[in-house]
C-alpha cells in the first residue's frame, strides 16, 4: 500500500503462476521476453525504494544536504535565521495588520491597572481577581484598583499541602511507582490553579485589597519557595504512607497527629516566606481615594470584603456565585460533565467540574457575558502562535512554509492527546469584534505587566480561539437549558495526568 516493503507471495498465487508458466511454449516465452525488453527501452526504470535503515546514514544525510542547499530559498532561510528568531523572520505582516485593537462589543469597566504576575505561575489568581475587582470598583467609585493575589496565593499553598497529605494517605495502598502516586508527588504545591479552586479560596478566606497584603519577593519569584515546600512534602509523604499502611494500631492512631505536625511545619515555611496574612474573620483597615479624590476608610473582614465580589448585580444579571466552566475538548463527548481525579485544593470544597461543549456554544456564552457587561475568565495554550511583544495570538502569525517548507497538521483533539497542547494560561476577555453575527477578534487582558502587548492588552483572532482556547467561565443564566442540565450528570472522571488536569 505504498509502504515500500515487499510482501511475501501467498502459496496459492505461487501455484497459479507455476501453472501459467508451464503452459507457455518456448516461442511464446521468447516473444514475451522481446516485448518486455522493448517496453523497458521506452519506459523509465521502476521506482526503487531503499530499504529502511535503523541508524542515521551519513551518506543519506549528505544527499539531503545537497538537495536542501540546492534550493536558493533554503540558503536564504539559513542566512536569515542565523542571527534572528524564526518567529521574527517569518512573521506574517498581513496578520499583524488585521489584528487591531478595535471592538464593537466591550464591557463598560475593564479594570485597571494592568497587573503583573512576574516570575510566578499565578495567572489564574490574577485573572480571577481582575474579574472580582469590577464590582468592587463600582461599589466604591474607584478609577483603578487591584486585589491582593498574594493573599489567595498564601492560603492556596496551605490548602494544597493539606490536599496533598489527604491524597497521599488515600493512595497509600498503591506502590510508590504507581502512575497516580507519581503524578501526585510530581508538583504538590504548584502555583497553577483553576476557577473552582479560586472560588473555594474566596468563599473560605475572602479577599483583601493589594495595599493591605502586597506581593513580596517570594510571591513574585516563587520557584525557590516551591522547591523547598515540595522537598519537605515528599519527605512527609513517605512517613504518612508508612503509617497509613502499618498493621500496628498504635501507628495508625498516630497518623492524624503526624499529619497535623507536618501541616504546621508547611504553614511555618509559607508564613516565613510570604509573611503573615490578615485573619479572614478579623477586620482590616483600608484607606483609599475615590474617583472624586476624596479620602475614605473602611473596616471589614476579608470574608465581608470578598462577599462584595460575589454579590449579584441586578443590572447585568451576572453573579460570580453562579459562574461555572465551559470547556471545549474534542476528545470527549459534548454536553458531558467532566472532572479530574484527585485534583483540587480545599478538601470538602467545591469540586473541579467542566461542561464539555462545542466551540460555538462556548463562544456564544462568552459574547452573552460581554453584552451583559461582565469580563470573562478563560484558559488557553498561550505559547502557540503568540507574540508577547506585539500582543497578538493568531495561527496566521507565522509563515512556516516560507522558512521551513512545512505546515503543522495536528487538529485540536490530536494536540491534546499527544501532549502538544494544554490549558497552560488564564487571562480575561473584555471585548469582541463582530462582523454580522460572527466574531472576528477578541480583546484580552493579560497579567504580564504593561511592557507586554499593547500596554498589557492582547488581541486574539477568532481562529486562534477555536484552536487554542479550552475554557471559558460563564454565568449559568446565559446558557441554554440543555447545557444547564449537564450539571446534573454524574461526571466522567478523567485521570489525574489527563491534559484537562493541567493547571493554568
Amino acid at each position: 500500500m505504498g509502504t515500500g516493503y515487499s510482501l511475501p507471495m501467498r502459496a496459492a498465487d505461487e501455484k497459479s503462476e507455476r501453472k501459467v508458466a508451464a503452459g507457455l511454449s518456448s516461442r511464446t516465452l521468447n516473444d514475451k521476453h522481446i516485448e518486455e525488453k522493448e517496453e523497458a527501452a521506452e519506459s523509465p526504470p521502476p521506482y526503487q525504494i531503499e530499504e529502511p535503515e535503523p541508524t542515521v546514514s551519513l551518506r543519506r544525510v549528505q544527499d539531503w544536504n545537497e538537495t536542501l542547499l540546492g534550493d536558493p530559498k533554503n540558503r536564504l532561510a539559513i542566512s536569515s535565521l542565523a542571527s534572528a528568531s524564526y518567529t521574527e523572520v517569518l512573521a506574517n505582516r498581513s496578520a499583524v495588520k488585521s489584528d487591531i485593537q478595535v471592538f464593537n462589543i466591550k464591557v463598560p469597566i475593564e479594570g485597571s491597572p494592568i497587573t503583573n504576575q512576574r516570575s510566578s505561575g499565578r495567572c489564574w489568581l490574577f485573572a480571577s481577581t481582575n474579574i472580582f475587582r469590577v464590582p468592587i470598583i463600582k461599589s466604591y467609585g474607584l478609577t483603578e484598583f487591584e486585589l491582593s493575589q498574594a493573599y489567595l496565593f498564601y492560603w492556596d499553598k496551605i490548602e494544597k499541602a493539606n490536599w496533598f497529605f489527604e491524597t497521599i494517605i488515600e493512595t497509600a495502598g498503591r506502590d510508590v511507582s504507581d502512575r497516580l502516586v507519581q503524578k501526585v508527588l510530581q508538583d504538590p504545591v504548584t502555583d497553577g490553579g483553576q476557577w473552582d479552586m479560586v472560588a473555594n479560596l474566596v468563599k473560605k478566606y475572602g479577599l483583601v485589597p493589594h495595599d493591605v497584603y502586597p506581593d513580596n519577593f517570594n510571591a513574585q519569584n516563587s520557584s525557590k519557595m516551591n522547591w523547598l515546600l515540595t522537598a519537605k512534602l515528599r519527605e512527609h509523604a513517605f512517613v504518612l504512607r508508612r503509617l497509613a499502611r502499618s498493621a500496628q494500631l498504635k501507628e495508625r492512631v498516630q497518623l492524624g497527629k503526624v499529619k497535623e505536625s507536618f501541616l504546621k511545619e508547611i504553614h511555618s515555611l509559607v508564613t516565613i516566606m510570604l509573611g503573615p496574612p490578615p485573619n479572614p474573620d478579623e477586620p482590616f483597615v483600608w484607606q483609599y481615594n475615590n474617583a472624586d479624590g476624596k479620602a475614605r476608610e473602611i473596616r471589614q473582614t476579608p470574608l465581608e470584603f470578598g462577599r462584595q465580589a460575589f454579590s449579584q448585580s441586578s443590572r447585568t444579571k451576572v453573579s460570580p456565585s453562579r459562574l461555572f466552566s465551559l470547556v471545549n475538548d474534542p476528545r470527549n463527548e459534548y454536553n458531558r460533565l467532566l472532572t479530574v481525579d484527585k485534583l483540587g485544593n480545599v478538601v470538602g470544597g467545591q469540586p473541579l467540574t467542566y461542561i464539555n461543549v462545542e466551540m460555538k456554544t462556548l463562544k456564544n456564552a462568552v459574547i452573552s457575558m460581554l453584552r451583559a457587561g461582565h469580563p470573562v475568565f478563560f484558559g488557553c495554550d498561550v505559547g502557540k502562535f503568540s507574540d508577547r511583544n506585539l500582543g497578538i495570538m493568531d495561527p496566521e502569525l507565522l509563515d512556516l512554509s516560507l522558512g521551513f517548507n512545512i505546515s503543522l497538521g495536528l487538529n485540536k483533539a490530536e494536540r491534546l492527546a499527544s501532549g502538544e497542547s494544554a490549558m497552560t494560561h488564564a487571562m480575561v476577555i473584555t471585548a469582541v469584534h463582530l462582523e454580522g453575527d460572527q466574531p472576528v477578534r477578541w480583546r484580552v487582558e493579560n497579567s504580564w505587566g504593561e511592557t507586554a502587548g499593547d500596554k498589557g492588552w492582547f488581541v486574539m483572532s477568532d481562529r486562534w480561539m477555536d484552536e487554542y482556547t479550552f475554557q471559558a467561565v460563564v454565568d449559568l443564566s446565559l446558557v441554554s437549558g440543555e447545557v444547564r442540565d449537564v450539571l446534573g450528570q454524574e461526571p466522567k472522571v478523567l485521570p489525574r495526568w489527563d491534559p484537562m488536569g493541567v493547571l493554568a
